[in-house]
């Protein structure tokens, strides 16, 4: 077990690609707190493929993380995001994006157990091997790392390319935004809302304003996607101030990483968050 601000968790043969870079990131970057289970966990649990089922000395020492996460969120009992965070995921050539399981907005380490089991057993799933295959890779290899971070709670989603994926103009940043949290933009459940801002002074371009249909929120017990009120279908998710933000953090972390980036985000009472940046697979440095 390593947490996001330790050292260790920048090896991405220990937590993954997505974990790692956000490691990288979080003394810089307002990356939410979290703690990954690491690759080692996931190869003694593929040896016996006890299929969702956790071993007890991984359920304990979730059970000690997830408490201490709450400390450090100064919340009794916070709501979290778990992720897999694959060896090989989020490169240059190939982002791995969507194949493996994420569950969103989980409270106690009893649910977020569970759904360590269930990130562990989709790495052996048809899509996911199937997948590997396309790519070339060896399906006897995988290594998969478990994030689980605090959930930020979005009041606006957002993907952002700091070089445009489809054109490959590297002065134009590119922004999709919509309501809710990131599940539906990221899905293609809702068209959001585009925005292209100019890298060579973060001038805004041009926006596209869509009807935004589709919204995913937080239950009770989870997650659902729900219709978009009608008076907001039409109404821009982000100000000015916040597009340039936003294409002002796709600059940085361009800048940082030393490659066009792709990354995820969200606001959540004005503020903004990392939540995911990997190398944009279209584009190669």
């Amino acid at each position: 077990m390593v947490w996001l601000d330790q050292v260790d968790c920048q090896e991405e043969t220990l937590v993954g690609g997505k974990a790692g870079k956000l490691s990288l990131l979080a003394a810089n970057y307002p990356v939410p707190p979290g703690f990954c289970l690491t690759t080692e966990a996931y190869a003694k649990w593929a040896l016996g493929q006890e299929v969702n089922t956790v071993p007890r000395a991984a359920q304990d020492l979730l059970t000690t993380a997830y408490a201490d996460l709450a400390e450090r969120c100064k919340m009794a009992d916070p709501r979290v995001a778990v992720r897999s965070s694959a060896v090989g995921e989020d490169g240059q050539s190939a982002s791995f994006a969507g194949q493996y399981d994420t569950y969103l907005n989980l409270v106690g380490a009893p649910a977020v157990i569970e759904a360590v089991g269930r990130c562990w057993a989709s790495a052996q799933s048809e899509r996911v091997l199937s997948y590997h295959r396309q790519q070339g890779r060896s399906t006897a290899d995988i290594q998969l790392a478990v994030l689980v971070m605090q959930l930020v709670e979005s009041d606006i989603s957002i993907i952002a390319f700091s070089s445009n994926p489809v054109t490959h103009d590297s002065d134009e940043i590119v922004i999709n935004a919509s309501w809710g949290l990131g599940e539906s933009v990221v899905s293609g459940s809702v068209t959001p809302d585009t925005y292209k801002v100019r890298k060579s002074d973060i001038t805004i371009a041009d926006r596209q304003i869509a009807e935004k249909q589709r919204m995913t929120v937080i239950t009770l017990d989870g997650v659902k996607e729900v219709p978009i009120p009608r008076p907001m279908r039409r109404q821009r998710a982000m100000s000015d101030e916040q597009t340039v933000e936003v294409a002002q953090l796709a600059l940085d972390l361009e800048h940082d990483m030393g490659w066009p980036v792709d990354i995820e985000c969200a606001y959540q009472g004005g503020k903004l968050y990392l939540l995911q940046c990997r190398p944009v697979s279209t584009i190669h440095a």
